[in-house]
Parts: structure tokens; C-alpha cells; sequence
């Protein structure tokens, strides 16, 4: 259980720290404004399309890592522990 829980910080972390770095940069207007939040910049070149695009995958990478290894892996691992007991009784 401790690998799954390092595994799930560990995507947490990253993702996250690459999410704030890019919403830093392409969502923040400024210092007063909607900060991480805001409706980002339209790009002017290809690497502001993907830095724009990479900003989404980071937060959904980081929000659905963390939950397969801290939620749906240990669920999945009870449920077979589950029905393998079931079987292992009758």
C-alpha cells in the first residue's frame, strides 16, 4: 500500500508543480487579476499552443494520478481479496 500512496505523490507533485508553472505563465494576466484561474492568452506562436494545451493535461494528470493510485488501485486490489475469499469458502 505504501508504493501506491508514493506513486500517487509522486504524479501529485509533479503534475502539479508542471500545472502552476504553465497556469503561472499563460494565466495569470496579472498580479491583481484572476490568478492560475483565468481565461488563457490566445497564442501567438506554437509553443504558447502547447504550453496552453500541456496546462490542462498537467491538471487532469495530477487530479486522475492521484486518484487510480490512491483510490481505484486499492479498491480493484480489496474487491479481488473480496471475491477470492468468497471463492476460497464455498
Amino acid at each position: 500500500m505504501a508504493d501506491e500512496f508514493i506513486k500517487g505523490i509522486g504524479i501529485f507533485s509533479t503534475a502539479a508543480l508542471a500545472w502552476i508553472t504553465l497556469a503561472a505563465w499563460y494565466q495569470t494576466p496579472s498580479f491583481y487579476d484572476t490568478q492560475l484561474i483565468a481565461t488563457p492568452v490566445e497564442p501567438e506562436t506554437t509553443f504558447d499552443a502547447i504550453g496552453i494545451f500541456l496546462t490542462d493535461v498537467f491538471l487532469w494528470t495530477a487530479l486522475l494520478g492521484a486518484f487510480a493510485f490512491w483510490v481505484l488501485i486499492p479498491v480493484g486490489r480489496e474487491v479481488v481479496e473480496a471475491l477470492e475469499n468468497r471463492r476460497s469458502t464455498n
